[in-house]
């Protein structure tokens, strides 16, 4: 007879003989390729240490005859994706096709047949997830879902475990690879956006179109997702602010080392303790080169969580990539089908209703860059343009004299419409040739 997991959650083997848990993958492009051979490498330690043996049973792909370098049994293959979620025999679903929809549907179809999900689709959490979360506890089954937001370091579940009890107050860091991966290449070796772009496409580590990675959409889904877990608020894609990296020049970087700064595009997100609101946005900032973000080079991603109580804590690791993605997979899976042969689940919990705080009204130190005219009095009319929208100026130097003249200015902490209505001004002024890159200076 074949082993498995009855309908009320027990196994029909004795307890002598790990309780087999069957898995229906939909996909087995990059993630799901890596992960097929590692489950394979490390089923008998699994089974060992949990009781518990994994089994692919069935995998769904678009192309059947594509060689994807694994070794999978005759018939496992198919291209019905909903088949493979309603087969009696699959216990369990892991989804690593990405999107929104069929995605959307075929989790739904798994979490009410009382099937545990594992996934690692940020797009689809980012603007669903609270709803998946909801489905997954009112059929008491896991939704688990550690890869979507930094491929192999370990972030959710140390935010929805380790620190459920602590008032987190900000989540900060890297959560893009592709443009870390530019930034290293731009700070480096002085080269162009244009040519660390390529550089990129060439590795592998960007896409043909990086529109997602380049212009911060997804950063932005992988912070609204660590927003929600951290601040147990519901924050969707669209709540984000997103600035890319396209406009950073050389010139930018190069202000930005001699000044003691290197650029990165992070992703933040903050709660005010006093109002409840919550800002989530991503942007380049310039951080201080003995900040521990500024060490995080090429694809790796680095992520700060501070709390009230613990303090700061930071994670680090490849975000992205097959293996690592594979391995946060596996974690996944492993805690969903232990519980699942326990009858148990692992509950999320609900969500309140987010008060966001857009960006105008949040708060940071600047660094502004002009190209001016070269005569007397021009600092009196730039700097008058600050005073009047009252942003205090922490630091001014002139570059270059003549036609390459150029003010540099640092501010102290402003709010953001204070800041934008003293760009729109300077653009005003006949004095400044050119208003250059604005960039936020955090964790000075």
């Amino acid at each position: 007879m074949r082993s498995g997991i009855t309908s009320d959650g027990v196994s029909n083997e004795s307890s002598q003989v790990p309780t087999r848990v069957r898995i229906g993958l939909l996909g087995c492009g990059n993630v799901g390729g890596a992960l097929v051979p590692l489950l394979e490498s490390r089923r008998d330690a699994i089974a060992a240490r949990t009781g518990v043996e994994l089994v692919i049973e069935r995998v769904a792909v678009r192309n059947i005859s594509r060689d994807r370098g694994v070794s999978l049994a005759d018939g496992v293959l198919t291209h019905d994706a909903m088949a493979v979620v309603t087969d009696p025999d699959v216990d369990l679903v892991v989804e690593v096709i990405g999107g929104i929809e069929p995605a959307r549907e075929l989790i739904m179809a798994a979490l009410n047949a009382g099937k545990p999900v594992v996934t690692g689709n940020k797009e689809l959490l980012a603007n669903h997830g609270a709803e998946l979360f909801a489905l997954a506890d009112a059929n008491g089954v896991d939704l688990l879902f550690e890869a979507a937001v930094a491929g192999g370091i370990p972030l959710i579940r140390p935010l929805r475990e380790s620190l459920r009890g602590e008032p987190v107050t900000r989540v900060m860091g890297i959560l893009n690879g592709t443009t870390n991966y530019i930034l290293s290449k731009m700070s480096s070796e002085g080269a162009d956006y244009g040519d660390a772009l390529a550089e990129a496409q060439r590795l592998g580590y960007a896409e043909r179109d990086p529109t997602a990675d380049v212009e911060g959409f997804d950063a932005g889904a992988k912070a609204a997702i660590i927003a929600s877990i951290a601040f147990g608020v519901k924050v969707v894609a669209g709540d984000v602010y997103h600035e890319g990296i396209s406009g950073i020049t050389a010139g930018d970087i190069a202000i930005a080392r001699r000044l003691g700064y290197v650029v990165k595009l992070l992703g933040i997100a903050e709660r005010d303790a006093a109002t409840g609101e919550v800002a989530v946005r991503v942007h380049p900032a310039m951080v201080p080169s003995e900040h521990p973000l500024a060490a995080v080079r090429d694809s790796y991603n680095a992520v700060f969580v501070e709390g009230d109580a613990v303090g700061s804590l930071m994670f680090y690791g490849r975000g992205a990539g097959g293996a690592p993605t594979a391995s946060a997979v596996l974690g996944d899976l492993i805690d969903a089908a232990v519980n699942l042969t326990a009858g148990t689940h692992g509950a999320i919990g609900s969500f309140g209703r987010a008060r966001m705080r857009p960006i105008d009204a949040t708060s940071a130190e600047y660094l502004l860059a002009l190209d001016v005219v070269d005569q007397p009095g021009v600092l009196h009319q730039v700097t008058g343009a600050f005073a009047r929208h009252g942003v205090s100026i922490r630091a001014a130097e002139q570059e270059g004299a003549g036609p390459e003249a150029r003010l540099v200015f640092i501010t102290h902490e402003a709010v953001e419409s204070s800041i934008q209505a003293t760009v729109r001004e300077l653009r005003e002024l006949d004095v400044v040739r050119r208003v250059g890159g604005l960039l936020r200076v955090i964790g000075s």
